[in-house]
């Protein structure tokens, strides 16, 4: 890994949730109603799988629904397979609960520092009020910011890369001047190789097994950089440009 080839890039594309934002932890937090309800109760993993199975169905069969409705017919079908039936009433608190998800703890230094050398844009399955909410945790102004409401459709669909390539060209950033950094293998690195972006894994999950809260993407795509936190992927990008 060439960390100083991190100074040739003009733009950092952010996904949010899982590479930014705490999402499991949310997740986990979210479910525990319906959790608590169960005797045994589900592992912490079995919990995240059940998550990613129903988020990606859903995203793909209803891609024009913005992610906090979407989260709540995720929190009705998770219950429903455990048995449960949840009120609707909680299925939407559900919904609403993204801006109460953590940030991780570099997140919001990392991005600071980091943007003393890039524009940093976020390009994330979530809806605009929802993401406000966690805008606000992570304490740095985004230079453009793409949602799955404003594209119509979620990550992996082709179309959310498009989309933001097509927008940063009109802004003068060439797609080989851009990096995307994303935690999900299956929502970002594999369609990121697809359009020829150049990416970054920061590997959060680097000491669990499985892929939590993200489909199996299959076969791993190759990356350009990987690093276990935000943090060391700030350093290194700091270390590029001071050498």
């Amino acid at each position: 890994m060439d960390i100083s080839r991190l100074k040739d890039f003009d733009a950092l594309t952010f996904d949010c949730y899982g590479t930014l934002i705490d999402w499991e932890s949310g997740m986990v937090a979210g479910l525990e109603p319906l959790v608590a309800r169960l005797d045994p109760r589900p592992s912490r993993d079995a919990i995240l799988e059940a998550h990613a199975f129903q988020e990606s169905t859903h995203q793909r069969q209803t891609p024009a629904k913005t992610y906090s409705d979407l989260l709540a017919t995720v929190y009705r079908r998770i219950g429903e397979g455990w048995g449960l039936t949840p009120a609707w009433e909680a299925c939407e608190a559900y919904g609403r609960s993204v801006p109460q998800w953590p940030a991780f703890a570099d997140s919001a230094a990392a991005l600071t520092a980091l943007q003393r050398h890039c524009k940093l844009v976020i390009l994330s399955n979530v809806d605009n009020r929802s993401f406000a909410g966690s805008r606000a945790r992570l304490g740095v102004q985004f230079d453009a910011i793409y949602t799955a409401e404003d594209i119509g459709s979620y990550k992996p669909n082709d179309r959310n890369f498009e989309y933001m390539i097509s927008q940063l060209a009109a802004r003068g950033i060439a797609k080989g001047r851009v990096l995307h950094v994303a935690e999900s293998l299956f929502h970002d690195h594999v369609p990121a190789r697809r359009h020829g972006l150049a990416t970054c894994w920061i590997y959060r999950r680097h000491d669990q097994q499985g892929f939590g809260a993200t489909m199996d993407p299959g076969e791993r795509p190759e990356v350009d950089f990987r690093f276990n936190s935000m943090a060391d992927f700030a350093a290194a990008v700091a270390r590029a440009h001071a050498g």
